[in-house]
């Protein structure tokens, strides 16, 4: 299978599956490497960066909801280059391409980073996350900025109130594939201190307000467009394709069952088994993928010794 998410280029960015884990919920490569097989996926997004070391936020993290959960972390990272040092060899070994996701935080520490990526070997492409409430000129210098310090794809995250807003904006100035949505903002109540929290929302009733969003701009839009919120399952993801979308982010299911974005990978990758008539519960399970359906039939197949 091979999947295009970015456009036409010199360095257009092509992966074997349109499955990723979305910034921030596999670590920068690291975490979960002994729950998910990364082989099953088309690439590693990796937690938020930025050019110089963000702390930690204060305070409560995260927020239970009725359908979901309010995440607080204030995107802590020891910064661009202490990352790329501790990270760059297990890159390396990765069985898939690594997009590194940059937060815009000022235009000028974007055109930095993007000259270190563009030297970096391990990194295949950039994903560039615009902060909420932009304006329709910062987005475009946002980006532009990144465009100019780079040939290695720049992907960039729109927020999703924005979105409508500055996608036209974005692709002018070279974005070579959007990713629509980040996460929602909100606020909700915490009830074990009772202070008001603000964050990004997480949960499967996100997935039809940004199912939207991408079923309209696939239709305004130039580019591939990738579709991320509110995946919790393979028919989750393939709504997104149905829409348009030419890959998928998953995020939050990943918490709860690691195993459902490796299920996902294996779904719209084509690796997974289609239940046998007669089949017994040893002989096939849900997400069940090619290779192990054949190490269980070369079993079965396998003669008896005879005594």
């Amino acid at each position: 299978m091979s999947v295009d998410i970015t456009r036409p280029s010199k360095h257009m960015l092509t992966l074997t599956s349109p499955v990723m884990p979305a910034a921030g919920i596999l670590g920068f490569g690291d975490s979960y490497r002994d729950v998910v097989n990364y082989d099953k996926l088309g690439a590693l997004v990796t937690n938020p960066v930025t050019y110089e070391p963000w702390s930690p936020a204060g305070g409560t993290r995260i927020v239970h909801l009725d359908a979901g959960c309010l995440v607080h972390t204030g995107n802590p990272n020891p910064g661009l280059s202490k990352v790329i040092g501790k990270y760059r060899d297990l890159w390396t070994m990765l069985p898939v391409p690594v997009i590194l996701h940059l937060i815009a935080d000022t235009v000028e520490h974007v055109r930095k980073s993007a000259s270190r990526i563009d030297s970096e070997d391990s990194i295949n492409a950039l994903e560039l996350g615009l902060n909420d409430d932009i304006t329709v000129d910062e987005a475009f210098r946002f980006v532009r900025a990144a465009v100019e310090r780079t040939e290695k794809p720049v992907i960039v995250r729109l927020p999703l109130q924005d979105a409508y807003a500055i996608a036209e904006t974005v692709v002018e100035a070279g974005a070579a594939s959007l990713v629509v949505a980040a996460p929602p903002r909100g606020t909700a109540r915490d009830k074990y201190s009772g202070q008001l929290v603000s964050g990004r929302v997480h949960g499967p009733l996100v997935l039809p307000i940004v199912l939207r969003v991408v079923e309209r701009l696939v239709k305004r839009i130039d580019v591939p467009i990738i579709g991320a919120g509110g995946i919790h399952s393979p028919e989750d993801a393939r709504d997104y394709i149905r829409a348009g979308a030419v890959a998928i982010q998953v995020d939050s299911v990943t918490w709860i069952n690691p195993k459902m974005l490796e299920i996902i990978g294996r779904d719209l990758g084509g690796m997974v088994v289609t239940r046998e008539s007669g089949a017994f519960p040893d002989e096939w399970y849900p997400g069940m993928g090619t290779t192990t359906h054949d190490l269980i039939q070369g079993k079965e197949s396998k003669p008896k010794d005879k005594k």
